[in-house]
C-alpha cells in the first residue's frame, strides 16, 4: 500500500533556522498552515505549528547538549511513552514515516509533539491543593521512572562542590565583571554578591555534605521547574521538556524543583507554607523518608552556595538569557543561609 506523504506546507521551507518542510516530510498527514517560534525557555528552538488535524510542538535538540545522542533521544522518548501509559501527564511525540520517533536531517535530530494547550504557572501562583498535586506528582514520576527502568546500582559516593575550586571561579568572575564595558547595574550586583559568596564559604564552608551521606539516586526528570509543567484548568496537563533525564538523586531533584516553583521572583525567598505542602505529598507518593529528603536539602543548598552558572554565562560565555534570573537566584542563597533551619523544616515534617 502506498503510503501518502505530506502535502507542501504553506508555510516557508525554513523558519527560525529549522528546514520545517524537509521535517514535515517526513511525517503523514502533517500540513502546515502556520509556523511560529516558541519563545520561552532558554534553550530549547522549537516551533509551533498550527495545521487544519491540529496543532503541533516541533523540536530542534541542540547539538551540544550531552543527552541529545540518538540513542539519548529515543531513550527519552520511550520513557515519556511508558508513563504516559502508566497514567502520567506525559505525552510522547509522533512516529515519523520510518516508525522513528526521530528524525535526523542534515546533521541535526528533530521531533515532532502533539501541542499540548495549558498555561505555565508559579508555585506561588497555586493553592494548597495544587501544591500537594504538584510534589505527589514529582513523586508518582520518580516512582514510575524507577518502574520503567531496571535498578540503578548506588554510588559509593557523590562529592559536593569543591569550596577551593568555587573561589577560584569567584575570583575569575570578579575580574571579568570589573572588566565589563559598558558596565550595566547587573555588573555593579554580580561583584557585590560574588563578594558576599566568599564571605559566606567562610562562614558555611565546614558544612560541605560528606561524600557518602547523598540521598538514593534513581531516574529523574532532570529539570523540573514551572516553564515544563502545562497546567489547563486546576490540573497539570502536560509534564514536557526530558532532554535532561538521567540518574540523579531524586530528593535532589524535589528540592530543587521546589526552589524553582516557590520562589518570589524578586528577593528569591521561598514560600514555606506552600513548601511544606509540596514536600509532604511528594515524600508521600515517593516513599522517601524525611532523612533523605534532608540529605537533598543540604546537597542542593551545598550546590547552590557554589554555584555560577549564570555568571559564566554572562562573563565567560558573553550569553546573556539568564541574566534575568540571577538577581532572585543569588538573593536566595543569602536568604537560604539564614533560614536553613526553616527551610529543612517545611521539607521533612
Amino acid at each position: 500500500m502506498t503510503q501518502c506523504r505530506t502535502a507542501a506546507p504553506a508555510v516557508p521551507d525554513t523558519v527560525h533556522g529549522i528546514p520545517v518542510a524537509a521535517v514535515l516530510r517526513r511525517y503523514q498527514d502533517v500540513i502546515a498552515i502556520s509556523a511560529e517560534r516558541v519563545s520561552q525557555g532558554l534553550l530549547n528552538r522549537a516551533l509551533r505549528i498550527t495545521g487544519p488535524a491540529g496543532g503541533y510542538f516541533l523540536k530542534q535538540y541542540r547539538d551540544d547538549a550531552k543527552h541529545s545522542s540518538g540513542g539519548a533521544i529515543a531513550a527519552q522518548h520511550r520513557a515519556v511513552a511508558g508513563l504516559r501509559d502508566l497514567g502520567l501527564p506525559t505525552v510522547p511525540p509522533l512516529g515519523a514515516l520510518d516508525g522513528r520517533t526521530v528524525v535526523l536531517l542534515r546533521g541535526r535530530r528533530y521531533a515532532l509533539f502533539p501541542w499540548v494547550e495549558g498555561e505555565h504557572r508559579a508555585g506561588t501562583a497555586l493553592d494548597r491543593e495544587q501544591c500537594s498535586a504538584l510534589g505527589a506528582l514529582l513523586g508518582r514520576m520518580h516512582s514510575a521512572l524507577a518502574e520503567l527502568h531496571p535498578p540503578v546500582p548506588q554510588p559509593q559516593a557523590l562529592p559536593g562542590a569543591d569550596p577551593a575550586q568555587t573561589r577560584r571561579t569567584v575570583a575569575d568572575l570578579l575580574a571579568l565583571a570589573r572588566e565589563r564595558t559598558p558596565q550595566e547595574p547587573l555588573d555593579a550586583l554580580a561583584r557585590r554578591r560574588l563578594r558576599e559568596r566568599l564571605e559566606l564559604l567562610d562562614a558555611y564552608g565546614h558544612r560541605r555534605p560528606a561524600p557518602d551521606a547523598a540521598p538514593p539516586v534513581g531516574w529523574v526528570h532532570g529539570d523540573f521547574h514551572p516553564l515544563n509543567v502545562l497546567y489547563r484548568g486546576s490540573e497539570a496537563a502536560a509534564v514536557v521538556d526530558w532532554d535532561r533525564l538521567s540518574v540523579r538523586p531524586r530528593t535532589e531533584e524535589a528540592v530543587r524543583a521546589a526552589t524553582l516553583f516557590f520562589h518570589h521572583p524578586d528577593t528569591g525567598v521561598l514560600d514555606l507554607p506552600r513548601l511544606r505542602r509540596y514536600a509532604r505529598a511528594y515524600r508521600e507518593a515517593s516513599g522517601s523518608t524525611p532523612e533523605q529528603v534532608a540529605a537533598g536539602v543540604h546537597r542542593v543548598w551545598w550546590e547552590r552556595l557554589n554555584d555560577f552558572w549564570m555568571l559564566r554565562w554572562r562573563y565567560q560565555r558573553r550569553d546573556l538569557r539568564a541574566d534575568p534570573l540571577f538577581p532572585a537566584a543569588s538573593a536566595q542563597i543569602a536568604w537560604w543561609c539564614e533560614e536553613y533551619e526553616q527551610v529543612l523544616d517545611a521539607c521533612v515534617n
